[in-house]
């Protein structure tokens, strides 16, 4: 900051603040650099900023705190209240936005002001801390494990399928698999096989945690890897997220998963339903498919047959702990029959219909 001058323009500074997070400047705690999803990101925070700005024939400024008296700095707080207010409104109301959205854009600001106040003290102010995060559980639909043994199994629905739709089966039913994220899927090359006594092995470094995972395949996964081998270099075909994203939700509808689900949204803690389907009828299961489903169902599936949550979270690639991994985990319809009958079973005089639970008590 030259000397005399007495605001900052938050939309340059926010555009340093990507520069510096993008070339390595800023990092993560741990010392390693930040993801470009991460990266990404903040840039879809800045579009939106911009645009709030425009619309609103409103310059967002930041003033240095080192530099107000008690009456100045509660005009700023002031300012930064109604900033806030009418960001958040703007997310909402004329973009559409729901909790988790717009919570991401304001975690993203408040980010941004933590850096500037290490990378410029004399203009840091901590009105951001008083900046409320929204959040909201979503819920997630993977595939059944009945669901997922029909793509793997259902050789004659296959053979009606087209080539990109083969293609596609193949990457989502992989994906489904080895809980691997999109993109870490894409990157797969065939020196991510390792064979070991006669058995394959995937190993790879995740892109977003630098985690390693080494997973044994089965004889499925293992046939797949096996039916791409003149692809050079690449273990699997290579698909652009929206148009995998399009034709997955085109196979399972192929494939019969359409049955009724509903999905509701919040909205300022206001939940609200969210119709999604192209049809316009109510949601399918096929019409919430995307590239998220594969790492959901591979999850719940070695949850539902039993794997530990600490080698779901090692194949997964979570840190122990990862709140992210919590969000993933779906306890499977099967899972909540056989807890819930397992608690029935306790009481006096009730027969439990679930194996192994067959002495009458009371």
């Amino acid at each position: 900051m030259q000397k005399g001058q007495k605001e900052l323009d938050l939309l340059d500074e926010f555009e340093r603040f990507i520069r510096d997070c993008r070339r390595g400047r800023r990092m993560q705690p741990g010392g390693k650099r930040l993801s470009p999803g991460t990266v990404a990101n903040y840039g879809y925070t800045l579009q939106h900023l911009q645009m709030f700005s425009k619309k609103k024939s409103l310059r967002l400024r930041i003033k240095p705190a080192k530099r107000l008296n008690s009456r100045e700095l509660s005009g700023e707080r002031n300012y930064w209240k109604k900033f806030y207010s009418g960001f958040t409104s703007y997310l909402y109301e004329d973009c559409g936005c729901y909790d988790n959205y717009v919570g991401q854009h304001i975690k993203n600001i408040k980010t941004f002001f933590n850096y500037l106040g290490k990378e410029r003290p004399y203009c840091a102010v901590d009105f951001h801390n008083e900046f409320y995060v929204p959040r909201e559980e979503i819920a997630i639909y993977p595939l059944m494990p009945d669901e997922l043994n029909f793509l793997v199994t259902g050789h004659e629905f296959e053979l009606g399928l087209s080539r990109i739709m083969q293609e596609v089966k193949d990457f989502f039913v992989f994906g489904c698999t080895v809980a691997l994220r999109f993109s870490d899927l894409n990157a797969l090359r065939k020196t991510n096989i390792r064979i070991v006594s006669g058995q394959y092995y995937l190993y790879v470094r995740s892109q977003k945690s630098g985690l390693d995972t080494l997973m044994k395949l089965p004889s499925y996964a293992v046939n797949i890897t096996k039916k791409y081998e003149m692809l050079q270099g690449r273990l699997l075909p290579f698909f652009n997220l929206s148009v995998f994203n399009k034709h997955l939700k085109v196979l399972l509808e192929m494939a019969g998963f359409t049955h009724p689900v509903s999905i509701t949204r919040n909205r300022r803690g206001r939940p609200m339903d969210k119709k999604i389907s192209i049809t316009g009828c109510s949601s399918r299961l096929c019409d919430l498919a995307s590239s998220h489903m594969m790492r959901r169902t591979a999850i719940t599936t070695m949850l539902s047959l039993g794997v530990s949550e600490q080698i779901v979270r090692k194949i997964s690639g979570h840190t122990p702990g990862s709140r992210d991994f919590y969000r993933y985990v779906f306890w499977s319809q099967t899972v909540q029959d056989s807890q819930t009958e397992q608690m029935f079973a306790s009481l006096p005089g009730v027969r439990s219909t679930v194996p192994g639970w067959e002495v009458r008590l009371g």
